[in-house]
């Protein structure tokens, strides 16, 4: 991230751009005609004015997402490095429990693996062997992730800036710590009422998931923000996200790490009935 950004004048642009798209719930235009398609420090200095905004309104940080965790994802938008963007307190849906509604535009769900950390990675080599130990237990999660940009025409220009396309996640009830549980070993299936749609393993996340927290930890350390005991990581999708429509339930199942379910009632207003159905097989 050595590059310089552009004028403060586009970046603020951009980030009132989707700003107006989250608070109407109508999808924008891209904002990569502003801050470009791969400009990774504009996009991050968007998704910083967009973080400001949500801790300014009373929100609290409460962890970090990894996206483009696949590299057949990263060619398919000419970048070689994953992106992350913020967790929020009012992200997190209970267990088996329903989306909330109103919430979301155009949302896909897929299956990954959390880490919540027992101690901070801010200080140290941040090697595999200090990111592994940092790590208090492993859960199964769903990332709902959603796009403020029209029908997910995005560049990875677009989706740092979108806080990495967040929306929501679920934690599971299973708590496993890395002496008992391998997230390269583990193998994903995501259901969508008892059909399974999505499919993966541990070593689809950047090798390993904990490839992913590593690289963040010292990613995050290098933009001021390290990542700190407590905040959950959500270390990237195991296989590919999945539209999701109001009536859906999904169901996601880890080996040897267990379930997590999420459901989208009927009578939620948000649809993807303007994504594209070639659109489930990327991940955010």
């Amino acid at each position: 991230m050595n590059e310089t950004p552009r004028g403060s004048g586009a970046v603020t642009e951009a980030a009132q751009r989707l700003l107006q798209a989250s608070a109407g719930r109508a999808p924008c235009t891209p904002v990569r005609d502003l801050i470009g398609a791969d400009d990774v420090k504009s996009a991050y200095a968007v998704q910083e004015l967009l973080t400001a905004h949500r801790l300014e309104s009373g929100a609290r940080v409460t962890g970090r997402k990894i996206g483009l965790t696949s590299p057949a994802v990263q060619a398919q938008l000419g970048v070689n490095q994953p992106d992350f963007g913020v967790l929020f307190d009012d992200m997190q849906v209970t267990d088996a429990g329903p989306v909330p509604a109103g919430r979301l535009i155009q949302p896909k769900v897929e299956a990954e693996i959390a880490f919540v950390l027992g101690t901070d990675l801010a200080e140290g080599p941040l090697d595999d062997e200090q990111v592994r130990a940092a790590v208090a237990y492993a859960s199964p999660a769903l990332e709902i992730v959603d796009s403020r940009i029209a029908d997910w025409d995005i560049t990875f220009g677009d989706t740092v800036a979108d806080n990495g396309s967040s929306a929501l996640y679920v934690l599971g009830r299973a708590q496993q710590t890395l002496a008992e549980f391998e997230p390269v070993d583990a193998t994903m299936t995501l259901a969508r009422a008892g059909e399974i749609v999505s499919s993966g393993t541990g070593a689809a996340c950047l090798g390993d998931p904990l490839n992913a927290l590593a690289w963040l930890a010292r990613t995050a350390r290098e933009v001021g923000s390290p990542l700190r005991a407590g905040e959950v990581v959500l270390s990237g999708a195991l296989g590919p996200m999945v539209v999701a429509q109001a009536g859906d339930a999904f169901t996601a199942d880890i080996t040897g790490l267990g379930s997590v379910s999420v459901r989208f009632p009927a009578s939620d207003t948000s649809d993807a009935a303007s994504v594209p159905a070639s659109d489930e097989g990327a991940s955010a």
